[in-house]
């Protein structure tokens, strides 16, 4: 995929780590972006930051709220039937647009696998006796459209399913809802980043990127989430947590 110019540098060739493979994109990016660009998005970032919406999201031991979203291929997912059998890991993204967010889940990808009598694919720690730990069910969330994921998810051969959460309406449950700004709103157009149509409303809301892990009676275990979009839960430091 190429991102503004940019060739992407897929996760797993020469990457021990989500951090080494999202420390790439970012040296390319201040390589070839130009400078006024970066200037305007770390502004983004810290107005961002400032207003505190990260300290605010849904909590450590809060009660995750269910959600029924539809998958790539328009299947409806249910946050209640995956969490009968077991823990879930949610990671919510901006969309197929963002090289940060295809970084990261073509990371999450390497720990996917057969879930059994699960019909999703699930994650699990990676053990070093070798021995099989039970997983977690793995689902990620963007406001895109299911075509939108749909491509995502043909082009990166992901394992696990993504679901269109329109309008931002389960993002904005769990506190991760921000509206770009309209310095950047003017970027994204003109690097062909047309949100109103890759998300399917004009609002320009997108979700702060974030990992949940839930558990039992829907109870968060572990919540993350970064004002700065390039710096994104490491996976193994995630699955530690069930």
């Amino acid at each position: 995929m190429k991102w503004r110019g940019l060739e992407e540098a897929k996760f797993g060739l020469g990457h021990a780590t989500l951090k080494a493979a999202l420390d790439e994109r970012r040296e390319l990016m201040q390589k070839y972006v130009p400078a006024e660009t970066q200037a305007l998005n770390r502004r983004a970032v810290d107005e961002l930051r400032a207003s505190g919406t990260t300290e605010r999201i849904l909590p450590a031991g809060a009660v995750a709220p269910d959600f029924d979203l539809p998958d790539q291929d328009e299947k409806t997912v249910s946050s209640k039937t995956l969490l009968q059998a077991g823990p879930l890991v949610v990671i919510f993204f901006r969309g197929r647009w963002c090289p940060f967010c295809v970084g990261t889940l073509e990371a999450w990808n390497e720990f996917v696998k057969p879930c059994g009598t699960r019909a999703l694919a699930c994650v699990a720690p990676p053990s070093a006796a070798g021995i099989d730990k039970p997983g977690a069910a793995l689902v990620a969330i963007s406001p895109q459209t299911v075509h939108q994921s749909y491509l995502m998810h043909e082009q990166h051969k992901l394992g696990f399913p993504l679901l269109s959460d329109a309008g931002n309406k389960v993002a904005r449950q769990f506190g991760l809802v921000y509206r770009v700004p309209f310095y950047l709103q003017e970027i994204y157009a003109r690097t062909f980043v047309n949100l109103p149509f890759i998300n399917g409303d004009s609002s320009w809301e997108l979700p702060v990127p974030a990992v949940y892990v839930i558990g039992r009676g829907g109870i968060v275990r572990y919540a993350t989430a970064d004002a700065d979009y390039t710096v994104r839960a490491e996976p193994r430091e995630v699955l530690r947590n069930f």
